[in-house]
């Protein structure tokens, strides 16, 4: 046997294909998944769905998550998976049916066990899960019926008057109240919490649910005597925020007195139900127009997008703050390829597109900005001027880069040769970020003809933000980019051959791929202990990545199987031990250079040195290379 990095110890993968909690399903037996998926032959379940034509031993059609004119998307019987070999999508009949019908693994699973007949048996939890688990849904309820509070004193309450004044005077009438549920908060320190605690609610159920704020010494101990909690909204006019399946979460409250030491927009605490970076408001009600547009219109205010969406403008969603997360973005690629930034036309607003373009960029969205009439936004410009003024507006933005071009163009220190390199670093910055090769040139093309610098110089500030993004572990030069040669043809080899396979799963693997940047497919591939033969737990394990990893593992399964696996897996170990004793060795030649190391920590790192250099002679190198 050929000689390893380290001596493989005893030991066993991780078994079964228990979706994790991002998935978002750790209450279904792996068993079960496995049930559902043997039931649902995937050929007939994607024929449900669009014509498949029968192609040798597999089927074929035109992909349906791009557009192509030659058929490219194929579908296996015999792996129980699809394969997109024009944008690269593929996986199980679970993967199809969330990524076809925009929805998370849970919904996928009922869907196919209702058409196969299975009844979905929820496992046994734990204790600290099962109180996880009653907490939520308690909390579910709290948010459900405070919504339906809030709404009623609205109409009912004579504190509400003027929170039904401005409603009104933004536009927004009884009807769109009771449609989005809109509400108010009366101007009490216990007014909510005494209704909630007479509905059963605890005080520990109200402060978690962030509805309620624990009092500190400093605090209202006079206004909230008996309890050591007090209502977190008081006399604003209330916005219920909804996840994409329209259940309430969170409120946001808009103050209705002017107060300097208010702010004006005070919104739920992230809880066990919200986290605000992963929320967009106003999906549960645009997602279908999203997806048949394929474009979303990004307002930064609940009630822009109320009245645009009101006024028939259905395809806009709003971030819960002044700019997207990286969850926000990622969310938002599942319904659409482009989005429409409509921010403020001032100075907050611009810096806040700006922030957000680098994550859109950063999943493959193209980027528009919508520039609004000064002091206008959606809603004013709606209202004063009409939906189709605003859509007029819409139809004219202009891409983000012709937009940051102009912004930069227009300063004074443009004229200067620094200002230009200046300009040319924040737009070489975004560029940086395009996945789609041919727009990225086009770009590089356009703005260095406006910066006034050669291509060659502004492709050099080009290079270097995808390579930052790569070192981060943000997606880089595409969503599909390929497994570095060893990590594949090791997975292909541990996928197709059981010796192979063994030999991998006893040594510290685990230690080995953790130091690869781009191993996270074939470490849960091993954790799952897949193999080529596992025809009905890999559409179960396939649901359990996310996109890129899915089609990175459908891919391998696309492969042909290596020549001399075991020898192949072993080379393959030893090429990637190489490689990391390398980049270490690299990395301690670059501190013994700082000017600033003391004597002994230079004997330190000069001792590690030499010890890892005959490690490194050590590990004999392949026979045939794998790369």
């Amino acid at each position: 046997m050929r000689r390893t990095l380290l001596a493989p110890p005893a030991g066993s993968a991780k078994l079964g294909v228990l979706p994790s909690e991002e998935s978002s399903v750790p209450l279904i037996p792996p068993e079960t998944i496995e049930q559902i998926a043997a039931a649902n032959d995937i050929v007939e379940v994607i024929n449900g769905y669009f014509p498949l034509k029968k192609a040798g031993p597999a089927y074929r059609a035109l992909c349906p998550f791009h557009q192509e004119k030659t058929p490219s998307f194929t579908v296996s019987p015999h792996r129980q998976m699809f394969k997109c070999f024009g944008c690269g999508a593929g996986g199980g009949v679970f993967r199809f049916v969330m990524d076809y019908e925009h929805i998370e693994f849970m919904a996928a699973a009922r869907k196919l066990a209702e058409r196969a007949g299975i009844r979905i048996v929820e496992a046994e939890l734990s204790a600290e899960d099962q109180a996880r688990h009653t907490l939520r849904h308690r909390l579910l309820e709290l948010h459900a019926e405070a919504a339906g509070w809030f709404h009623q004193q609205l109409f009912k309450s004579q504190g509400a008057h003027a929170a039904r004044d401005y409603l009104k005077n933004r536009g927004l009438g009884a009807e769109i109240a009771r449609e989005w549920r809109l509400g108010y908060a009366p101007d009490s320190w216990d007014a909510f919490s005494g209704w909630a605690r007479q509905r059963g609610y605890t005080e520990d159920e109200l402060v978690q649910s962030g509805l309620a704020r624990e009092r500190d010494d400093e605090g209202e101990p006079a206004r909230s005597r008996g309890s050591r909690s007090y209502d977190r909204f008081r006399n604003r006019v209330m916005f219920p925020i909804c996840n994409d399946h329209g259940e309430v979460i969170a409120f946001s409250g808009r103050v209705l007195k002017a107060d300097p030491k208010a702010a004006k927009y005070v919104n739920s605490p992230e809880t066990i139900l919200f986290t605000k970076g992963a929320v967009l408001f106003g999906l549960h009600r645009s997602k279908r127009a999203l997806i048949d547009k394929q474009s979303a219109i990004v307002c930064e205010g609940q009630i822009d997008l109320i009245v645009a969406f009101q006024a028939g403008v259905q395809n806009v969603i709003a971030p819960q703050g002044t700019a997207f997360t990286e969850q926000q973005a990622h969310m938002l690629r599942r319904y659409v390829d482009e989005v429409v930034l409509c921010f403020d036309a001032d100075a907050a607003g611009e810096k806040a597109a700006e922030r957000s373009v680098a994550l859109l960029l950063a999943e493959n969205l193209s980027v528009r900005i919508v520039e609004m009439p000064p002091g206008e936004d959606p809603d004013s410009l709606i209202r004063t001027q009409g939906a189709a003024v605003f859509l007029e507006r819409v139809a004219a933005a202009g891409d983000f880069f012709d937009f940051i071009l102009k912004r930069l163009s227009a300063r004074p220190d443009f004229a200067t040769p620094a200002g230009r390199v200046r300009a040319a670093r924040k737009v070489g910055g975004y560029a940086g970020m395009i996945h789609d090769a041919v727009l990225r040139e086009a770009v590089m093309n356009r703005a260095s003809q406006k910066l006034e610098i050669s291509f060659h110089e502004f492709a050099k500030l080009v290079r270097a933000p995808a390579r930052q993004r790569q070192e981060s572990g943000v997606a880089a030069e595409s969503a599909q980019a390929p497994l570095d040669p060893s990590l594949r043809l090791l997975a292909l080899a541990a996928l197709h051959d059981g010796a192979a396979r063994t030999w991998l799963l006893e040594a510290p693997w685990k230690e080995l791929l953790a130091r690869e940047p781009d191993a996270a497919p074939v470490l849960k591939l091993l954790e799952a202990n897949i193999n080529s033969a596992s025809t009905a737990a890999l559409p179960a394990f396939l649901a359990t990545l996310n996109t890129e990893e899915g089609n990175v593992v459908s891919a391998l399964f696309e492969d042909s199987p290596p020549n001399n696996p075991l020898t192949i897996v072993q080379d393959c170990w030893n090429q990637i031990a190489r490689r990391q004793y390398g980049r270490r060795i690299d990395s301690l030649k670059a501190r013994l250079r700082d000017p600033v190391l003391t004597v002994e920590e230079s004997r330190a790192v000069q001792k590690e040195l030499v010890d890892l250099q005959k490690c490194l002679l050590d590990i004999p190198r392949p026979l045939s290379p794998p790369l």
